[in-house]
């Protein structure tokens, strides 16, 4: 075997980049390869669309759940006002039944100091 000389390794270099370019030349002509991009295009827009549809059903739902909160929460703010103020009514009507029922008691105990007073008044005018 003879060992190849500088001259013979130069043109092998230069043939081994005429069939490197003639290769990349053929596959970038060759229109399959061009359907495949397209197609690998169109499968990433499709995956694309499919992920900002699912971001904005996402999006629709946590806002639609917040709104949800929101009402849920004032609902709950007004039903705790209401009992409140329903508690107030109904301590300030025990407050003012129990003045009444004390002015009541307060009046029947004068009328009955009054009875004895009358008594003891009469019982001293008859000489008993």
């Amino acid at each position: 075997m003879r060992t190849p000389n500088l001259a013979d390794r130069l043109s092998m270099a230069n043939a081994a980049k005429k069939a490197q370019l003639e290769r990349a030349k053929h596959m970038a002509e060759d229109p399959e390869r061009a359907q495949r991009i397209k197609a690998r295009d169109e499968i990433g827009a499709a995956r694309n669309r499919r992920i900002t549809e699912r971001e904005a059903t996402r999006r629709a739902a946590r806002e639609q759940e917040a709104a949800e909160l929101a009402a849920r929460q004032a609902a709950e703010g007004a039903a705790r006002e209401a009992e409140r103020k329903a508690r107030e009514e109904a301590q300030a009507r025990r407050l003012a039944e129990q003045t009444a029922r004390e002015a009541a008691e307060a009046a029947e105990r004068e009328a009955m100091l009054a009875a004895r007073r009358a008594g003891r008044k009469k019982k001293k005018r008859t000489g008993r």
